[in-house]
């Protein structure tokens, strides 16, 4: 095994072999991607364009020779693993800094907003002086017609088609 370098040594499951990454080869791959964005050919509105991972592949043979990595399934999966960490750690660091939300903070916004809605309502009801709390007893109904039944008669709705003969 002298011959190898740490990264080639593989382990095997039931799936397969599984490819051990070190340090030096992420460094090679962070440095690569960030060369490859700030050239601009392959840069998309919040990533890469659609073969940047071959192109990728051919620039770290240049920085790592021997390791032979290539972009399905060796960096496609370590990009994803890569993204998945930063996006914990980006969490992470949103719920420590300075203005970070706690649940406290959350319940007062929803406070604030249920006392601006009411304010909202008891402006609508004061509108043109109407009063706000009027009950049925207080209304003058007289002036209203009644409303025929709906199952009046014979005109009953009926989901089933008539017989044509």
């Amino acid at each position: 095994m002298s011959g190898f370098s740490q990264s080639s040594v593989s382990s095997q499951n039931s799936r397969g072999t599984k490819r051990k990454w070190v340090p030096e080869e992420d460094v090679a791959l962070i440095a690569c991607m960030v060369d490859l964005h700030n050239v601009g050919t392959f840069n998309a509105y919040t990533g890469f364009n659609v073969g940047y991972l071959n192109e990728l592949e051919r620039m770290l043979e240049i920085f790592l020779p021997h390791v032979m990595l290539k972009a399905k399934p060796n960096l496609e999966l370590r990009i994803r693993t890569l993204k998945g960490d930063w996006a914990i750690v980006y969490d992470m660091h949103r719920a420590t800094r300075k203005y970070a939300e706690t649940n406290a903070d959350i319940i007062g916004e929803i406070d604030v907003e249920d006392i601006a809605t009411t304010n909202t309502h008891e402006e609508r009801n004061n509108f043109h002086g109407c009063k706000v709390d009027v009950s049925l007893d207080e209304m003058d109904l007289s002036s209203t017609q009644p409303q025929p039944s709906r199952n009046q008669g014979e005109s009953t709705f009926s989901k089933k088609k008539k017989k044509i003969s």
